[in-house]
């Protein structure tokens, strides 16, 4: 700047230096400029207060008219530090945190955990049959409820509240047998390294066989009122469409991804927890649009009853932890009148065994076990799809770093492809197919 010299620069000096004020043209001439360009463009704030975003979803949109021309997400307004405070409880601990995740699919967040804990204690191969079996079991019922409040909360979206409170009548019997099983409807804390809390309640089995009939008899009342609707299909339609292309180079997972015709599905390719052993179909569509992923939960909810039928009959009366009591949880829990506690029979036990009993007892629900240095990673398909987890030890009793991929995290970045050059209206579908969780995106 110190050679410039113009007839509308003034010039000082300072004690920083010489500076110049420089001035432009004649600003009447930008406003008249400005009022002669035919742009009625508004940016619209679509949340995080609004019903139709899914919870704090903030949508940052650019209009002209009814014309998305473009579309931001804004994301944060849930962040809970999950991640971080793992880092200062012990391993078993973590599985409280994680629950609280993606709230819709809390035995996912806690199976992917414990499959990377195991991974690194080298324990995989130990971790009971059973327990096995009931990690299925009770991760497929998770997808059917997840799936139904997707329905249920896509449908209330567009219109259509008998979708909505078919879906969540429906959810109702899943978690009843998730507080049968676990004491709790969400934020289960139920899938442990080494295997599970506790064993399935008295009760549980035929409650399950019934909740499966009673689901699979409804499933067709969701082909009656949404499937072949006219009103559905015209929403849904050719609306929120992201090719094979768009999803792989945006790392797009789960049912948006099956949409395009591609069977990628980690129980097939990548099988965990003895998937590789149960018969059932990975659902796709070639529509790649809203109404190919609708088609395909409704699918994928037929397929996860179908699972779990096949995991009521493998049950066999056996351990649901590993045996190793180095690691294994030593307390047994009950459900009781307040929800998942101690069994106090079994700490009668401990208490009059031997004081050494009662010492490993209380050192290893207050320091926790250790996990020999190294890393691990592990994934599971959730019901939004890749949900994995990276998880690194120092040889304590606490994680050094646990970070988690969360297939509504990365499913988002798909929303500006989805939305733009679209109707505000159908923004409000995409992002409802997407079906994102907001405790997962933000953690």
């Amino acid at each position: 700047m110190s050679g410039i010299e113009h007839e509308s620069a003034g010039a000082r000096d300072t004690t920083e230096g010489r500076v110049f004020a420089v001035t432009g043209g004649d600003w009447g001439e930008v406003v008249d400029a400005a009022a002669r360009v035919d742009d009625e463009r508004i940016i619209v704030n679509m949340g995080p207060q609004h019903p139709s975003t899914h919870g704090v979803l903030r949508l940052i949109l650019e209009i002209d008219g009814e014309t998305v021309k473009e579309a931001r997400c804004g994301i944060g307004y849930l962040h809970t530090g999950i991640e971080k405070n793992m880092e200062f409880r012990n391993w078993v601990q973590g599985t409280t945190f994680v629950t609280r995740m993606d709230y819709l699919t809390p035995l996912f967040n806690e199976t992917a955990y414990c499959l990377a804990v195991e991974k690194l204690l080298g324990i995989t191969d130990q971790v009971p049959e059973r327990a096995s079996v009931i990690r299925v079991l009770m991760m497929e019922l998770n997808r059917v409820s997840s799936h139904l409040v997707a329905l249920a909360a896509g449908g209330m979206e567009i219109g259509s509240t008998t979708l909505m409170v078919y879906g969540f009548r429906d959810r109702e019997v899943v978690l009843d047998i998730f507080e049968l099983v676990t004491g709790l409807r969400m934020n289960h804390g139920y899938v442990r390294p080494g295997g599970l809390a506790q064993d399935l309640p008295p009760g549980a089995l035929d409650q399950i066989r019934e909740g499966v009939q009673l689901l699979r008899s409804r499933m067709q009342e969701y082909d009656k009122l949404a499937t072949k609707n006219p009103a559905f299909k015209a929403r849904l339609v050719g609306v929120g469409r992201l090719d094979l292309a768009g999803c792989l180079a945006l790392g797009a997972t789960g049912p948006i991804l099956r949409a395009t015709g591609l069977p990628h599905d980690l129980r097939k390719t990548d099988p965990y927890c003895g998937y590789e052993t149960y018969d059932f179909e990975v659902a796709v569509t070639d529509t790649a649009d809203s109404y190919g992923r609708f088609l395909i939960r409704l699918e994928e909810m037929r397929q996860s009853l179908r699972i779990v039928e096949q995991c009521l009959e493998r049950l066999r009366p056996g351990p649901v932890m590993v045996a190793d009591k180095k690691i294994a949880w030593p307390a047994q829990l009950a459900v009781g009148p307040d929800g998942l506690g101690n069994s106090l029979d079994h700490i009668r036990t401990i208490m009059g065994e031997s004081m050494e009993a009662l010492i490993h007892h209380f050192k290893l629900v207050t320091e926790g076990f250790r996990v020999p240095p190294g890393q691990a990673y592990t994934a599971v398909e959730s019901a939004r799809g890749e949900l994995g987890v990276h998880v690194v030890s120092d040889g304590g009793t606490r994680p050094y770093r646990v970070h988690f991929r969360d297939p509504s995290f990365t499913n988002l970045e798909a929303m500006a492809a989805m939305c733009e050059g679209g109707q505000v209206a159908d923004v409000i579908v995409a992002v409802a197919s997407i079906d994102p969780v907001m405790g997962g995106v933000d953690r």
